[in-house]
């Protein structure tokens, strides 16, 4: 006997996982992420026994559901399974993941389509952050055909475009964590920044790189790994996100001044291996780094004396991601009045997983 869950599985980005509605899953916690554990087949360097893709980038999860929450349509609630753990962290957001939310939501009923384009406001619960999805819905449904494309990712597809609307201090409250632009922990400078996923930015200099390097490099480089991983766990404890040792968040961001024509260089690692392009949520932290005096990164991209307004280029090991940057940084109160990113999606499956029915033995 086998149970069955109700699953569409949904590309977002550059990252890939089963979306669920709330309502097909367990409502308590603890026995959800049993059942997650079981469905994407972890802890497993594989994940043969269930339907991850055996990376970080393939192992994630969307949890969808009505909001009863003024002005918004949809609760989202990301879930990162690890592959090798048995661990299910809600602590994250995925911007990537993010860009399948709106399509998935209309597709599913959710949200009625209204003319060429829908716009989808969608609440993020693991950082209790406003985004707003505008999806292409021609003829009143979803199309998921189109010319955008975005490094990362084969083709082309329909343009999804994210506006994050408070994602200053995400998940400490502070576009600082520290109280500080720069740290030093370790004999190593580091900044700590929190805007869309709390992050600690290095200069890739000074633990002995480029910044340049591929992701597949930057992996088989453990004493690497292990130095920032070290660092990072003291970074959360300054950031007020106490021991992080069993949790993916902060991520770290390996920056150095741009080659091909960006703004900053960054290598991001979620944290313990280096994505092969770049998150969302990270490229919004590491853009408005750029525009916060006295960063890491605001010096590496040169705009540290003129905080940037417009387009931010990132760099990354599969080509570059642009975030459009309308902010206020410096002031007593810290605003983003814009930072948009596009995205593409595609609903790749629809069906139901099966897990096995000890996990969960529906009522």
């Amino acid at each position: 006997m086998q149970t069955k869950i109700p699953c569409v599985m949904m590309r977002g980005g550059t990252s890939r996982g089963p979306f669920f509605l709330a309502s097909d899953l367990p409502s308590d916690p603890a026995r959800r992420d049993e059942v997650l554990l079981a469905a994407m087949g972890s802890p497993h360097s594989y994940q043969v026994d269930g339907i991850g893709g055996a990376t970080p980038f393939t192992s994630k999860v969307a949890i969808i559901s009505p909001s009863q929450r003024p002005g918004i349509d949809v609760d989202y609630l990301f879930a990162q399974v690890l592959v090798n753990e048995r661990l299910v962290d809600t602590r994250p957001n995925c911007g990537n993941i993010l860009g399948a939310v709106g399509p998935y939501a209309i597709d599913a009923g959710l949200v009625p389509a209204q003319g060429d384009e829908t716009t989808v406001r969608i609440f993020n619960v693991n950082t209790q952050a406003e985004v707003h999805a505008i999806v292409q819905t021609p003829g009143g449904s979803v199309t998921y055909s189109g010319d955008a494309a975005i490094d990362g990712v084969p083709g082309t597809a329909a343009p999804v475009k994210l506006n994050f609307r408070s994602a200053i201090g995400s998940i400490t409250g502070k576009l600082l964590p520290t109280g500080r632009p720069l740290d030093v922990i370790d004999g190593i400078e580091v900044s700590c920044v929190d805007v869309a996923m709390p992050m600690v930015l290095f200069s890739a200099t000074q633990l002995g790189k480029t910044g340049h390097e591929s992701a597949e490099e930057l992996d088989a480089d453990t004493a690497l790994i292990a130095r920032m991983e070290a660092i990072r766990r003291k970074a959360g404890e300054l950031m007020g996100l106490g021991d992080v040792s069993a949790s993916v968040v902060p991520k770290i961001g390996l920056l150095a001044e741009p080659q091909h024509g960006g703004t900053i260089s960054s290598r991001y690692f979620v944290p313990y291996s280096c994505h092969r392009a770049h998150a969302v949520t990270g490229a919004l932290c590491v853009a408005s780094a750029c525009a916060v005096p006295g960063t890491i990164a605001s010096r590496l991209s040169g705009l540290d004396s003129v905080p940037p307004q417009g387009v931010v280029r990132i760099e990354h090991p599969s080509g570059t991601i642009s975030i459009d940057l309308d902010v206020d940084l410096v002031s007593a109160t810290p605003t983003i009045r814009r930072a948009a990113v596009i995205r593409t999606a595609r609903r790749l499956f629809e069906g139901s997983v099966l897990i096995p029915s000890e996990v969960w033995q529906e009522a």
